[in-house]
């Protein structure tokens, strides 16, 4: 590999949070569905799918035994508007309502592989 090509690689765990599959390294933050707690408090996933550290790389099957993300909840607050029409041509039918879905954002805190 030459200087120009190659890439500086950084530990990342690919984690299943409440449902939703996300590619995270340590600092980064996500939004998903509301989990319960308050701003402040920790949340642990050990539904990890795949950890990268360099040219080491671990799968689960489906998931790493003893392999865990630890998380700062961030905030709760209200995700975007989502807009909903229902319409029928020809019968003068016509809905419209719309939802904001409660999110939570987390902050990553550590990945704790299964050997550590």
């Amino acid at each position: 590999m030459s200087e120009t090509t190659k890439e500086i690689t950084k530990k990342y765990a690919i984690v299943d949070i409440n449902g939703t599959q996300a590619r995270l390294s340590e600092g980064d933050m996500v939004e998903g569905k509301k989990l319960a707690g308050e701003k402040g408090d920790k949340y642990v996933s050990e539904k990890v799918l795949l950890i990268a550290d360099g040219e080491n790389v671990e799968i689960g099957k489906p998931y790493i035994d003893g392999a865990s993300v630890e998380f700062v909840i961030d905030s709760q607050k209200k995700g975007k508007k989502i807009d909903i029409f229902k319409y029928k041509a020809k019968a003068r039918y016509r809905r419209s309502y719309g939802s904001r879905p409660l999110v939570t954002r987390l902050e990553v805190k550590k990945i704790k592989n299964s050997k550590k």
